[in-house]
């Protein structure tokens, strides 16, 4: 085939580190690099502005009241994550997350205050403690991608390579990282396939929402770090643990795409769900109602939608009234109206929808991968902080804390610029209609609700979807085959934990099985492209979770 996945690179450009991703988690870490008196390329898929931070509504989760202890957001961490949090990363995050956080106020972002004039902190799904703190009421994501990206611009050691999609690892002759290939479009003289060459790189692409047909994810998200980090040879771990967010509304059976989201905070403030025939159901499945963990109330919709055969539930916010709406939730009033749905006076039509990748690069708690010289952090790296379910707005103060704790661990690193090797691959690239074929039958047979059945019927299909290749690379192509590689180690995990836990639902392992599946799957691909997997110990973790 004459498209391969390792085109020679035309240009390049060269700096002390390279960091992959524009969101909160690429942005900090390209501060705290700087910090060290290093240079930076960052690079950035589309716009600098356009990092998936900026969709976030809900807010950022941090213990800043007087009330609250990082001891108890702790707990609630450990709960959501169903037994397979790594318990030092949680400490760090619930420890260091309330500097990073009072840091980032510092660095412009405002946050939303109260009477007193502090700041005003809400509650979200599994959240004991009023500890999110918003902006904007519900555009918290927009505020501080804002401020990071304003002080981004104002740091000339930070270079920008907009519009470029990372496509492969360069490594040294010793294996480790050098660099990464990366196809740019429309950048005059750095237009096409080019390398941005460091001996460091650090993966913040994000998450892999596009596996799936219908994701609240931009349409960015195409899991291009963890498939580089798999195409290296970089170990990635819980795949399996998709979350998807309960109250996605539900534009029709034909939406594909990225659909709008009804944040958590939305039920946070008090609204509830309904069935079709108007009953509360959340009541008599959990005692937070519908403020359990996301995964409770993602399942227990799922399951009220077979047991009705309707497409969707209700969500109804009809008590908050005007003024509440248009003051805490303006973003999402206006999505509303601009469906159609007046939710003042009208129940919205909701549904899961793949929303965040609790898994990815297996890295420790300062970032590095099993790479030499490959950080990650974000939503593409598995830290352990989420373990088998996110806690609701732990995310944005993930990628705060660990691009910090990235930037102190490159105060001692030593690495050098040497040779990057030509890459060596003849794998072809999977075209565009590969793409819509992945996402279809992940949907259908690999989202919520899974089997062994399920599982094997998509692997079945994922690979007749490795014979359709491409004769022409573009970017389609390439986004296309990051899909199917992620998905094929996604459906892989799967498969393997026979059981259910978090946000993995087994219908034929209806439990959680602690004697056998507390333990973390991690995978990597051969030089072949087949899939090895261990099983790794969870380094605590073991407070009694959602199921």
């Amino acid at each position: 085939m004459s498209s391969l996945l390792a085109p020679t690179p035309g240009w390049t450009a060269r700096g002390d580190v390279v960091i992959v991703g524009s969101g909160v988690a690429g942005l900090t870490a390209a501060l705290h690099a700087r910090r060290t008196g290093r240079t930076v390329l960052l690079v950035t898929k589309g716009r600098v502005e356009e990092g998936s931070t900026r969709w976030a509504q809900g807010g950022i989760a941090a213990a800043l009241a007087d009330d609250d202890t990082p001891e108890e957001h702790l707990h609630d961490t450990l709960v959501a994550g169903a037994g397979l949090c790594d318990v030092d990363a949680v400490a760090a995050l619930v420890t260091e997350g309330p500097d990073c956080v009072r840091n980032l106020i510092g660095l412009g972002a405002h946050f939303d205050l109260d009477a007193s004039g502090a700041i005003a902190l809400t509650r979200e799904g599994g959240h004991h403690r009023d500890r999110i703190a918003h902006a904007g009421g519900d555009a918290t994501g927009a505020e501080i991608s804002r401020a990071l990206v304003a002080a981004v611009a104002l740091d000339p050691g930070i270079e920008l390579i907009e519009g470029a999609l990372v496509l492969d690892l360069l490594r040294d002759e010793d294996g480790g990282a050098q660099g990464v290939t990366l196809h740019v479009m429309g950048q005059g003289q750095r237009d096409g396939v080019g390398a941005a060459l460091a001996p460091v790189v650090v993966l913040a692409t994000g998450g892999f929402g596009q596996v799936f047909a219908q994701t609240t994810n931009p349409a960015v998200a195409t899991g291009d770090g963890v498939a580089l980090a798999l195409r290296a040879g970089a170990e990635v771990a819980d795949l399996e643990f998709v979350q998807f967010h309960p109250t996605v509304m539900w534009l029709g059976p034909r939406a594909r795409g990225q659909q709008p989201l009804v944040s958590e905070a939305v039920r946070g403030e008090g609204a509830f769900l309904l069935d079709s025939a108007g009953e509360r159901f959340m009541i008599d499945i959990h005692p937070m109602a519908e403020l359990a963990p996301r995964d409770v109330v993602a399942r227990a919709i799922k399951r009220r939608m077979i047991d009705t055969g309707e497409q969707h539930v209700w969500l109804d916010g009809r008590m908050f009234g005007a003024r509440l709406w248009e003051e805490r939730f303006p973003t999402i009033l206006a999505s509303c109206r601009s469906h159609g749905i007046d939710p003042v006076n009208e129940l919205i039509p909701v549904s899961p929808a793949s929303h965040y990748a609790s898994g990815g690069v297996l890295t420790d708690l300062d970032g590095r991968a099993s790479i030499p010289g490959l950080f990650a952090c974000g939503e593409v790296a598995c830290t352990g902080v989420h373990g088998a379910n996110r806690l609701a707005s732990n995310s944005l103060l993930e990628g705060l804390v660990f691009a910090a704790r990235i930037g102190r661990a490159l105060e001692g690193d030593t690495r050098s610029s040497l040779p990057a090797l030509p890459l060596n691959s003849s794998a072809p690239l999977i075209t565009g209609v590969g793409r819509r074929g992945v996402q279809q039958v992940m949907s259908e047979e690999a989202s919520v609700l899974r089997s062994a059945d399920s599982l094997a019927r998509v692997s079945r299909t994922l690979e007749e979807i490795a014979s359709m290749t491409s004769g022409v690379p573009c970017t389609d192509d390439w986004e296309s085959t990051n899909l199917h590689v992620v998905a094929r180690v996604l459906v892989h995990q799967a498969r393997l934990r026979e059981e259910t836990r978090g946000s993995h639902w087994r219908e034929d392992f209806p439990d959680r099985d602690d004697d056998h599946w507390r333990v973390r799957l991690v995978s990597r691909l051969t030089s072949d492209g087949d899939i090895v997997t261990e099983r790794a110990p969870v380094q605590g973790g073991e407070m009694s979770g959602s199921g």
